[in-house]
């Protein structure tokens, strides 16, 4: 039986937080098929641990066995006993900031006038996170920010992406080797995943090193237009767009990562056309 190393991001991929309208039923079809034994939930996410757990508790999902969190920043393992931080992890991302903590970068980078240091719960010892006006040149700030950082012998991984319902930019500054995509493939070789056993789901900006990495990927059907245009040259082979139509849904939020996995699975789909199947037969 072959495994499957599930990936998602959070809002607005499997949490239907956007302005799209979610299917109904599409949900609830997730969560079975992640309680089956050969797939491995991974929550990938920019948000840190508590609001991943307050949006586990308000949505209703499904309890991973993996968590990548802080823009993968930080791993998680989640037991029975709580979820245990990956400090191989911690320990291998760490270099690329020359030994400087947290609050040394934040005084470094006091320069740039443009960044709003988001809350304090929002930033962890590998992650700077600021609040920019979305009408700043994201490109030019960027440039001179690496600049400076470069300067100092930081290697820095800058992350662009906006909040759409807050109508603001978000920047986070995390280790060049820490993003979402080198912790997937850390969770990959620690969990002895290849990659055609692995699926990523996303929808915005932040998730895009994933999406054009060569690793299975879907962009589920609510993405962010200006990603699907990023996107639009990437190999259809590693990259599915969820066009709706599966299942009668319409590719939204989990519907989109179910017809993702239909699409790179074809025994996952016989087994979601049956539960699709069974549940209509017993409503």
């Amino acid at each position: 039986m072959r495994r499957l190393l599930l990936c998602t991001d959070l809002d607005r991929t499997l949490i239907a937080n956007g302005a799209q309208t979610a299917a109904k039923g599409a949900l609830a079809l997730f969560r079975q098929l992640v309680r089956r034994e050969d797939v491995t939930l991974a929550y990938v996410s920019g948000r840190h641990r508590a609001l991943i757990e307050r949006a586990m508790f308000d949505f209703d999902l499904p309890e991973p066995a993996f968590v990548i969190a802080d823009v993968g920043s930080t791993i998680y393992q989640v037991l029975p006993s709580g979820w245990q931080k990956n400090e191989v992890w911690c320990a291998q991302i760490a270099p690329d900031w020359h030994g400087l903590t947290h609050d040394d970068l934040c005084r470094l980078l006091a320069v740039f006038p443009v960044l709003q240091p988001q809350p304090r719960e929002q930033q962890n010892r590998h992650k700077l996170s600021y609040h920019v006006a979305p009408e700043v040149d994201a490109a030019k700030l960027m440039g001179e920010m690496d600049a400076c950082l470069t300067g100092a012998h930081i290697r820095a991984n800058l992350i662009w992406s906006i909040d759409e319902p807050g109508g603001l930019g978000l920047l986070d500054v995390l280790p060049a080797s820490a993003n979402k995509l080198h912790a997937i493939r850390f969770l990959m070789q620690q969990s002895g995943f290849p990659e055609r056993d692995v699926i990523f789901a996303g929808d915005s900006g932040n998730d895009l090193e994933v999406l054009l990495s060569g690793l299975p990927s879907v962009l589920v059907a609510n993405a962010d237009p200006q990603v699907k245009s990023q996107t639009a040259a990437a190999n259809p082979d590693t990259l599915y767009l969820a066009q709706g139509g599966y299942l009668g849904m319409n590719g939204n939020y989990s519907a989109g990562i179910l017809e993702g996995v239909a699409h790179y699975h074809p025994a996952l789909d016989v087994w979601l056309r049956a539960q699709q199947l069974k549940f209509l037969g017993d409503h």
